[in-house]
Order: structure tokens, then C-alpha cells, then sequence
């Protein structure tokens, strides 16, 4: 049996666009060095908030 990974034993990036942690997710294994948001609504929002501004 495989042992369960713990969420901190996970990589983890910063948003680009809210600067929030967000951690890998199985669906990003294939291109984890492309994610670059932490969610569709940051995704969607890239161009109109800066990191310091929160979102």
C-alpha cells in the first residue's frame, strides 16, 4: 500500500496575480511549470490587479 502524502510535502508556487500559496494539484501534473495562477478567476484577471493590491 502507498503511503499517503501529506499537503506539506506538496510544492507550492505564488500567484501571479493575488499573490497567495497555492499547492500542486494532481490535474497540474503534467504541466506544473506552466501554472502560473491559482485559480480561473486570477486567470481571467491577469492583466488588471498588481500582487500588492489583493484581489
Amino acid at each position: 500500500m502507498v503511503k499517503a502524502r501529506r499537503k506539506s510535502d506538496l510544492p507550492a508556487k505564488i500567484c501571479a496575480v493575488c499573490g497567495r500559496p497555492f499547492n500542486w494539484r494532481r490535474k497540474w501534473a503534467r504541466d506544473w511549470d506552466q501554472v502560473r495562477y491559482c485559480s480561473e478567476r486570477c486567470r481571467g484577471a491577469r492583466g488588471k490587479h498588481s500582487p500588492d493590491q489583493g484581489a
